[in-house]
């Protein structure tokens, strides 16, 4: 498997993609060094993925193709939202779906590795591209040398005498391009960068790896008591839990909650425990539907049902987890790790509506590229949503005016800036003081919630008061 994914390598990289590869990594060296995050870095990532879409489209892989788009799509966020945490968790998914359409990941193991395929084909593309170069020079290698090799001179001597002659002279200085040469390191090495994450993407897509479709043997099935004791247990262990949890969280308080005990600190003892408890069954499901017996219909039924109920009944404990989470932020407020958890769990229960699915159908081929889809659209959606604007919103509305954090607040991302406008005086001024900043006017950092804060600032007074450390508003 590893000798034929190697062998690709030794294969000449066509010039065409040489030349659009290296275009890219100049655009990306130009645009991603010295300035914030903004619509130019959104167009790089999208250069870097269109590396490849001639040959998912030649090839007719329009589930790849379709994959693309959504990965253009979280891109196109870094150009919308300014919340550091929502940029990158937009560009880290869109790195992993980029991966897994160009090399036409079908299956669990491949979709999970994708990272390990990136990190694979950036190796294995070093020699595509050396020879790919050497054999477009041909024996014109020398002369190659020569000619970059006067170009870095040249290149060399106008940006020392241009510099010095700029100095000297301002008039001079307004006709020269401003060059930043403390850059330059840094651009280079993002620009090659860049170059290698298209070269990458570009050769994964004609040269797919081999398990991209390769699939975990069989393994052995378990005789039916051995396989379905523990799966029944579990099923009772948790409808039992779940039962509970719907007294405790949805009846009388008074008769469901120890002495004592409020509902938030309910809330906030067993919420981790759950979000655990529902990965713990994906990871249990999975293995339990390798090692069941199939042998005939009544095995496949077993099957069904067992596994069936257990997924159904996790459901149930992730309505109990949201609930819980839901009461908490009730008392505490919302933030971003707060919310990040709640839309990991309710993508953990989508992912089991997508097992109980297959398990109904008895088939799950199309199971990894549906959770790859979920997960996604997942995080695009959080992004859509301005997360930032909804602690704000949220915090606001349900808490009381003595346990808001201002401070928290305050530290929030510029995308949180439309919902503080509409407050009132001195909290409004408290919150939006010294927002847009960061935003200039070069349109490649243009970013909208960047401008948005930006437009504003002008309306913004000083604020009379702000809170300090340990001060509540």
């Amino acid at each position: 498997m590893l000798r034929s994914f190697w062998a690709a390598g030794r294969r000449a990289a066509p010039v065409p993609t040489l030349a659009v590869c290296v275009a890219v990594g100049v655009v990306g060296g130009a645009v991603l060094v010295g300035r914030p995050p903004g619509i130019g870095a959104a167009v790089v990532g999208m250069l870097v993925c269109a590396a490849a879409v001639p040959v998912v489209v030649r090839r007719r892989r329009f589930g790849d193709l379709a994959l693309l788009v959504l990965g253009a799509a979280l891109l196109a966020v870094v150009a919308v939202r300014t919340a550091g945490w929502v940029v990158a968790l937009c560009v880290v998914a869109a790195c992993w779906v980029a991966v897994v359409a160009t090399a036409s990941a079908r299956t669990a193991p491949s979709a999970v590795l994708a990272p390990v395929t990136a990190a694979l084909g950036a190796v294995r593309a070093v020699p595509w591209v050396r020879h790919g170069a050497g054999a477009a020079l041909g024996g014109r290698r020398h002369e190659a040398v020569t000619v970059l090799r006067s170009a870095a001179i040249t290149v060399g001597l106008l940006v020392v005498f241009g510099a010095l002659f700029a100095s000297a002279d301002r008039v001079f200085a307004s006709l020269v391009p401003q060059v930043h040469v403390d850059r330059l390191p840094g651009q280079v090495l993002v620009g090659a960068l860049v170059t290698l994450g298209a070269v990458t993407a570009a050769h994964l897509a004609i040269a797919p790896p081999v398990w991209s479709r390769a699939r975990l043997p069989q393994a052995p099935a378990a005789r039916r008591v051995e396989w379905l004791v523990p799966i029944v247990a579990l099923d009772a262990l948790v409808v039992t839990f779940v039962a509970v949890q719907a007294v405790a969280l949805l009846g009388d308080p008074e008769r469901a909650l120890p002495s004592g005990v409020t509902y938030a600190e309910y809330a906030r003892q067993g919420f981790a425990q759950l979000v655990v408890a529902t990965a713990l069954t994906l990871v249990v499901v999975g293995v339990a539907a390798r090692r069941a017996p199939r042998t005939d219909a009544r095995d496949r039924l077993v099957v069904r049902v067992a596994l069936g109920v257990l997924c159904v009944a996790t459901l149930g404990v992730v309505a109990s987890a949201l609930r819980r989470l839901d009461l908490y932020v009730d008392v505490f407020g919302l933030t971003r790790l707060r919310l990040l958890v709640a839309v990991a769990e309710l993508v953990m229960g989508a992912v089991l509506v997508l097992v109980l699915v297959a398990g109904a159908r008895g088939s799950g081929r199309w199971f990894p590229r549906a959770a790859v889809w979920v997960v996604a659209s997942a995080v695009l959606g959080l992004a859509i949503a301005n997360p930032d604007a909804v602690i704000v919103r949220h915090n606001l509305e349900t808490q009381t005016s003595s346990t808001i954090d201002l401070l928290y607040l305050q530290g929030l991302s510029d995308d949180a800036a439309p919902v503080i406008d509409r407050l009132e005086e001195p909290m409004r001024s408290c919150l939006l003081y010294r927002r847009g900043e960061q935003a200039d006017d070069d349109p490649l950092s243009w970013a909208w919630g960047r401008q948005l804060a930006r437009d504003l600032v002008p309306t913004v007074p000083t604020p009379s008061w702000c809170p300090t450390p340990g001060e509540v508003w």
